[in-house]
């Protein structure tokens, strides 16, 4: 019997192949993060997510749950440099961004540069650092620049801050003000592994750190154009709708004081963004703002205190939100 030919194949447009290519370039990169690190599949895809958009971390966790080794891992998976800063009262903004020195041989000043001239910093325990020390990462983060001395230096891309800091112990801490953790695109934790995810670190860690042994599997360009790429997203009105009363939801609810502000809207559309991109769509879905509306939102709701004595949190608050707003029908073909 004669059959029926199938239907040719749909050519795809060039946002769908750069679509493609970001999803193929981060399914590399979190395969090779997870020859280190057990069980955190989540977070690597948030982490991902935040530095295609342009942003940076805010990791909140107990010590010892692999918050330096991701960053470490991150680095060693795209070959990009990687510098450490563990945050004490008396660092100094200086010992961050750098200084400039006065070398007798030549009479002049020369430029040192700080731990910041880097591709990934990670700033460990942020808020036992002083509000100025804190400060002095703004610039870096916002424009990927820093200034000391009047001169202003350019930071090598991807730039990306992950700063940790321990929920639990607050002696000797200074906390991270508002208008400062809304910089941060993302704040999420990586919490413990299960019983299997141990069992089966500890099998990887019997002869040497796999860390260590981990190798690019892309360069630092090409995460650079994926940058680029994820801003060619299609997002329908519909969804920017969807995800605009979201934001403004949070600053009508009764139990806070202070909702997102436009910043957070940005952030989450670029977010959305880049789930989608990472996913191998040219397009958004409701459900990739779904996906990241808590770890990009929760840091930036403050909830009120009467609020909070009855166990309130913004995760419960946000989850009541998106619960209650119709999700707008797309279609996915």
């Amino acid at each position: 019997m004669p059959t029926t030919p199938p239907p040719p194949a749909r050519n795809r447009t060039p946002t769908e192949t750069s679509a493609a290519a970001v999803g193929e370039l981060a399914k590399r990169v979190i395969g090779n993060v997870e020859l280190a690190i057990v069980g955190k599949r989540k977070q690597l895809v948030l982490s991902l997510v935040a530095w295609l958009s342009g942003g940076h971390l805010l990791l909140e966790d107990v010590p010892g749950v692999a918050k330096t080794m991701l960053a470490r891992a991150l680095a060693r998976s795209l070959g990009c440099h990687f510098k450490r800063v563990q945050c004490t009262p008396d660092l100094l903004p200086s010992d961050v961004t750098g200084t400039s020195i006065f070398n007798q041989k030549t009479s002049e000043f020369e430029f040192r540069a700080g731990p910041v001239f880097t591709q990934i910093l990670l700033a460990d325990e942020i808020n036992r650092a002083t509000p100025r020390t804190q400060a002095s990462l703004l610039e870096a983060m916002a424009e990927s620049c820093v200034t000391v001395d009047g001169t202003t230096h350019s930071l090598a891309k991807p730039f990306l801050v992950i700063a940790t800091q321990n929920p639990v112990d607050h002696e000797g801490t200074f906390p991270l003000p508002e208008a400062q953790l809304d910089r941060f695109m993302m704040r999420f934790t990586l919490g413990y592994p299960s019983m299997q995810e141990e069992l089966r670190m500890l099998e990887l860690l019997k002869d040497v750190h796999p860390i260590d042994q981990l190798q690019a599997v892309a360069k630092a360009e090409e995460f650079v154009m994926a940058q680029s790429e994820i801003r060619k997203v299609h997002v329908d009105p519909r969804v920017r709708e969807y995800l605009l009363q979201i934001v403004h939801q949070t600053r009508m609810h009764n139990d806070l004081t202070l909702g997102g502000s436009p910043r957070a809207t940005i952030a989450l559309f670029r977010c959305s963004q880049a789930m989608a991109a990472i996913r191998g769509r040219a397009f958004v879905l409701p459900d990739d703002v779904k996906r990241i509306v808590a770890p990009v939102m929760n840091h930036r709701l403050i909830v009120r205190p009467e609020s909070r004595l009855r166990k309130v949190t913004a995760e419960n608050v946000l989850e009541e939100i998106v619960s209650d707003i119709a999700v707008p029908t797309i279609d996915a073909s």
